[in-house]
């Protein structure tokens, strides 16, 4: 693939540019501790982060109408926080406050330069499942300097349905081919090469804890396959 039959670079959001597993870690263990609540913050992120695909996919599948990541993440909480027996410790307030977690996560150290020297030669997008509002502000939060952001809930469905990923295309005015996917998942550059995008692979090591193996560029067929943004500048000539 070479520079040129790409102008506009997309990267996921969620595991690809913010690091999703510390910051919701935290966030756990924060309001835990503040409540005075005995729970293993790791064990819940990480069962709350299993909870992501299959409630995104009955939206899909049109098993239930268009919601919203919010309350996707929502209902999967409530339901967490009774199989880890400390429902009876969250009350309304920390439950919203864990919600709101995921609109504040730190992101990889590589980002926010490395998507500076790609503005330069490129229009550089973030397309995620997260709402628009979420993704504002966690940008906003992060600082991580897009162009623009594609939420999903512009198509009314979720990545990987290739309706997602032609929303962002078409809002954008540009042929699928010269649209590049950047993803730390495999579900997702699969999901974007269904759609006609090119994509990219970036490895992210620790994007699902310390105790979990995450996605790797070895068992995800790609047009490349990066170990960092910056990486993934440097192959694309900024």
């Amino acid at each position: 693939m070479r520079a040129d039959e790409v102008d506009v670079v997309a990267l996921d959001v969620f595991g690809t540019t913010v690091d999703w597993w510390t910051g919701i870690t935290g966030r756990i263990a924060e309001i835990a501790a503040a409540g005075g609540v005995d729970v293993d913050a790791a064990a819940l992120a990480g069962a709350w982060r299993d909870r992501y695909l299959p409630s995104m996919a009955r939206v899909r599948d049109g098993e239930r109408p268009w919601t919203p990541l919010d309350t996707l993440h929502r209902e999967s909480l409530d339901d967490l926080l009774e199989a880890f027996g400390v429902a009876d410790r969250f009350d309304e307030q920390p439950r919203r406050e864990l919600v709101r977690g995921w609109y504040r996560l730190p992101a990889w150290e590589d980002v926010a330069d490395g998507l500076e020297r790609l503005r330069e030669r490129f229009l550089v997008v973030a397309l995620s499942n997260g709402g628009f509002g979420l993704l504002t502000r966690l940008t906003k939060d992060a600082g991580l300097r897009f162009d623009a952001i594609v939420s999903s809930e512009l198509a009314r469905t979720y990545k990987p349905d290739p309706a997602a990923y032609r929303t962002a295309v078409d809002l954008l005015g540009v042929e699928p081919a010269r649209m590049l996917m950047v993803a730390c998942h495999g579900w997702d550059i699969a999901g974007a090469a269904n759609a006609g995008l090119r994509t990219a692979f970036l490895e992210r090591p620790g994007e699902k804890g310390p105790q979990r193996v995450a996605d790797r560029a070895a068992d995800t067929p790609s047009d490349l396959a990066v170990r960092s943004v910056h990486e993934l500048a440097t192959a694309l000539g900024c």
